[in-house]
């Protein structure tokens, strides 16, 4: 028997979402292998990550949605909300390192020439004041014209 991998860019039944632009243009030319990476990834959430969905994936407000792991360019985002074009990072202590907070400004850099804003919480600010985070959150979730944003 011959089993074919349907496409992470397939929707439902096989139906090639490529023909809506705005959905293709939410991933910025994701490749293929970051798909795998971000599912693996969702399958394998921190405890922080897990908190945060908690709160993000019940709170669809003014017809926002967010999405766990979400290729974005050469990246992969914690949450992407495509209508407001806002990341959520959680970082947790490794991203004090020297060397892995400079590539986190540098990414930052990048996805903000994209148009897409980024926001960054400590794991400790996610289970400590979680009502401060969602607070800033919503305040970057402004409603915008639906034309073209895919609903999301």
């Amino acid at each position: 028997m011959i089993h074919t991998q349907q496409s992470p860019l397939q929707g439902v039944g096989g139906k090639n979402v490529y023909s809506d632009i705005s959905f293709v243009n939410m991933f910025y030319g994701a490749s293929p292998i970051l798909f795998e990476f971000a599912k693996s990834n969702r399958e394998n959430p921190t405890d922080a990550e897990s908190y945060l969905w908690n709160y993000l994936s019940k709170s669809n407000q003014n017809g926002f949605r967010f999405r766990r792991q979400h290729p974005v360019k050469y990246f992969i985002a914690d949450f992407y909300c495509h209508r407001a074009k806002l990341i959520i990072e959680v970082d947790g202590g490794y991203h004090d390192i020297p060397e892995q907070y400079q590539y986190d400004r540098n990414r930052d850099y990048e996805l903000e020439e994209l148009g897409i804003k980024v926001l960054h919480f400590t794991n400790e600010q996610i289970f400590n004041t979680i009502d401060s985070v969602l607070k800033t959150i919503n305040s970057f979730l402004t409603p915008k014209s639906p034309k073209g944003d895919f609903g999301q």
